[in-house]
């Protein structure tokens, strides 16, 4: 296949700037417009299918400098009259140098080709950027679909959530936990974006499977420090997944099917190299596989997951184009007219991309997100029924600029709007006939930012990257507003009063500044010095008292007396290149994080359906703070990393504890993870991971309470005593359950492909957990079914055999 090298088109030289622009000149130090420039832009694809190639860089050589593609591929670099060499790369293609002169503004839309496809009319580079030394992006890693694929996973399917937890920082709380937590944060304190659209859970099955389908994946980010100012709202990471845009040059089919689930993507041009679609669906299989086992009784239950992912955009010309894409899925488990349970996200995003003259790069978004969840027992039909149903809807608006004022600079600036509507309960209950209303008001928020940053290249070794954010949040009426008396030691508050305030009144607003700075350092060509600081705000809560979060935890709101959890992060990192090519990339990161107001929660904390919920929390303090390792072989026939983590995670409550530090429910010492890939032969390839950490802290009893029932008032003899475990001593979180550790294996056999042909199809064999190791996912505490006056503890193991999986996959 051939390169398609460039496009040209000229343009008029801009005379007159925005004065909006003019404003920043105040603004930004280092911008220089003392000898005339023009600008080189375009976009950076891939030349197979049309695709962004998101964070793609040019490099005008003869001045040593450059800039990246942004998220949909777009660049602009500016430099005098003259005659250059520009170098485009991009990780896993074939480096393009093409020389040209530059006397007026002009556009280059450039298709790079893959590593594994002849170039025949481009002159490749040898030289590597070496992205991990020379970007300023730190505590970030980059994960894309091809390395995902070669990680073990659980029955032989691909999943992002479970490969990003074998990255430093980033850990579970065990099998069957949704969601992740990063640096010591809960999975709350994750912005989780697909399409720019926030997701509430990210994960299928109960945390089994993640909801992101990999067919339509086309990047994946993970932020965990140094977070740039466009991002807001969560206090330790951000986990940005792009999906694609579709293939706009030929119709392509890309599938599977496994022993849960089966999967089936279709994308294809809408108008060759301006449109395109993609549309991306997955269903699990359990509850037809399982049906005629069932006994008379359950026939009907229902037990599976699906999901349904579609993007369509169109290209109207070299200024503007529109993407729509959006995501429905859904966990459904039920048995016949027993129970119901149900939980799902829904996403909308329509994007339109606006280029200004050469330099200054618009997309605006407006944005749905809804996540809701029913649980349901009987049916209303029957005399004893119940139903509770919760969700919270997002409505946002975000125009987000990007600027590229000389090769210098590259400036970052907009504003979001976010309203929230937090649904905690549509509860009804029926006894005998007799049905109650259990329902809970609506809340509403209304939660805005606006945002500055600068990346500026000062001198060959020195980058800073710079913003600030202001973030003003409203907590509106529409509920009643309580206020409690001051709290007593792990105490229940008392009301002190209350007050109806009227929909979309201003009951309480919180305005925060949220400086963000980063700074790289080049020690040699080869090795960099990295420091980063960031204050994060985050007005949502996640509601939840247990070490697994699970989808019935409740989402509330900053309010009158929940205040803004403030997390601010220092990191300091040394990062190195080695080995022939750079084939070896390392990095040791260490950091700080101090949280206020943290919530937390008395013991015997009422969390579901609690019209006074607020009356249960309590307001602390926390501390993350720890050492990443990171060694990473990205060239060869053996490539994979190792990671480990040692980090500790703590809280400081008043009235718990005794007023002492303790651990928080996402404490682990030690985090070691090993990913390994062997290509034995050009279609035979083994991979292989092993996990450890160390087990969650838990609190346990020191003691017990014999309470005697009255079960029988004529015998008293035969009256019954249950054994009720204690705490006497008001310790939180001062043992562990034992260590967590598992080693998975897998096999992946691609099929001969035929001269010519498209078609391509490769099994997947996989083992999870080859050892067979029971790992703790609980430990607690019952009365001896063999002996009535003992307590017994018992280890809950969600997943304690060897699971064997294989996968068939495709794609023409």
């Amino acid at each position: 296949m051939y390169a398609r090298a460039y496009t040209v088109k000229p343009k008029a030289k801009i005379v007159g700037r925005n004065a909006v622009l003019l404003l920043f000149l105040f603004l930004i130090p280092g911008l220089s417009f003392s000898q005339e420039k023009f600008t080189i832009s375009g976009y950076i694809r891939d030349a197979k299918n049309g695709e962004a190639l998101i964070g793609s860089t040019v490099l005008i050589k003869e001045l040593s400098s450059g800039t990246s593609a942004n998220s949909y591929g777009f660049y602009s670099v500016s430099a005098p009259a003259g005659t250059y060499t520009l170098i485009y790369n991009s990780l896993g293609y074939q480096t393009l140098s093409k020389t040209v002169v530059l006397s007026k503004a002009m556009t280059f839309n450039v298709e790079l080709v893959e590593t594994s496809q002849e170039l025949q009319t481009v002159e490749i580079n040898s030289e590597k950027e070496n992205a991990n030394v020379k970007s300023v992006d730190m505590s970030i890693n980059k994960l894309d679909i091809k390395t995902i694929e070669k990680i073990p996973a659980l029955l032989g399917e691909v999943d992002l959530v479970r490969a990003i937890q074998l990255l430093p920082g980033v850990a579970t709380v065990g099998e069957g936990a949704s969601g992740f937590n990063v640096r010591g944060g809960g999975i709350d304190q994750n912005l989780i974006l697909l399409d720019e659209a926030p997701v509430y859970n990210s994960s299928h099955l109960f945390g089994f499977f993640s909801v992101f389908n990999p067919d339509a994946v086309l990047d994946v980010k993970l932020i965990k420090g140094g977070i740039p100012a466009q991002y807001g709202g969560r206090a330790s990471s951000v986990l940005d997944v792009r999906m694609k845009n579709g293939n706009n040059k030929n119709f392509a089919v890309t599938g599977g099917v496994g022993v849960i689930f089966s999967r089936l993507a279709i994308e294809g041009p809408l108008v060759k190299d301006k449109g395109s679609f993609i549309v991306a669906a997955r269903r699990s299989y359990i509850d037809v596989l399982a049906a005629p086992f069932l006994a008379s009784d359950l026939k009907g239950s229902q037990f599976y997951f699906y999901d349904l992912t579609a993007k369509a955009n169109y290209t109207f010309n070299d200024k503007n184009r529109i993407f729509i894409s959006g995501y429905m899925g859904r966990d459904v488990f039920g048995a016949a007219s027993v129970f119901g349970f149900n939980w799902g996200n829904a996403t909308a995003t329509v994007r339109w991309n606006h280029v200004f003259g050469e330099k200054l790069f618009l997309n605006t978004s407006l944005i749905y997100s809804n996540y809701d969840y029913t649980l349901q027992f009987g049916t209303p039909s029957t005399a004893d029924y119940f139903a509770w149903k919760s969700r919270i809807i997002n409505y946002i608006v975000k125009p987000e600029f990007t600027w590229y004022p000389n090769t210098k600079n590259t400036v970052k600036f907009g504003l979001q709007s976010t309203y929230y509507d937090f649904v905690p309960g549509t509860t009804t209950a029926a006894s005998q006939g007799i049905t109650t209303n259990y329902s809970l008001n609506d809340k509403f928020a209304l939660e805005s930012g606006i945002y500055l940053s600068d990346e500026q290249k000062i001198g060959a070794r020195l980058i800073l990257e710079y913003g600030l954010r202001f973030s003003y949040y409203q907590y509106l009426g529409g509920d009643t507003v309580y206020t409690f008396n001051p709290a007593q030691p792990d105490k229940r508050k008392t009301v002190a009063g209350s007050y109806y305030a009227a929909a979309n009144t201003d009951v309480r607003n919180y305005a925060n500044l949220e400086p963000r700075f980063s700074a790289k350092f080049d020690l040699t060509e080869t090795s960099s010095l990295k420091f980063s600081y960031n204050r994060m705000t985050q007005d949502l809560h996640l509601i939840s008292n247990t070490t697994a979060s699970i989808p019935l935890d409740v989402w509330t709101p900053t309010t009158n007396n929940i205040k803004p959890l403030l997390t601010d992060q220092v990191a300091l990192g040394y990062f190195r290149d080695f080995g022939k090519n750079s084939m070896y990339e390392a990095s040791a990161e260490t950091y700080y994080k101090y949280n206020q107001n943290e919530v937390d929660y008395i013991d015997g904390a009422d969390l579901r359906l609690n019209q006074r919920l607020e009356a249960d929390l309590l307001n602390g303090i926390g501390r993350d703070y720890g050492l990443e390792l990171f060694l990473k072989k990205t060239k060869g026939k053996f490539t994979g990393w190792l990671s480990y983590t040692l980090s500790r995670s703590e809280l400081l409550t008043g009235g718990v504890n005794q007023n002492n530090w303790y651990p928080s429910r996402f404490d682990h010492t030690h985090d070691l993870n090993l990913v390994m890939s062997y290509q034995v032969r050009p279609r035979l390839e083994f991979g292989a991971n092993f996990v450890f950490m160390t087990g969650t802290p838990a609190t346990f009893p020191t003691n017990r309470i014999d309470l005697a029932v009255n079960t029988d008032p004529v015998n008293p003899a035969n009256n019954a005593t249950i054994l009720v475990p204690q705490n006497s001593n008001d310790s939180r979180n001062d043992v562990r359950i034992p260590t967590y550790n598992r080693l998975d294996l897998s096999a992946t056999l691609h099929f001969k492909k035929k001269e010519g042909k498209r078609y391509e199809q490769y099994i997947v064999f996989s083992i999870y957990n080859v050892y067979a190791r029971q790992n703790p996912f609980s430990i607690y505490f019952q009365q001896n079914p063999a002996n009535a006056m003992e307590t017994q503890a018992i280890q809950y193991s969600i997943i304690g055999r060897m699971i064997p999986g294989i996968s068939y996959n495709f794609k023409f």
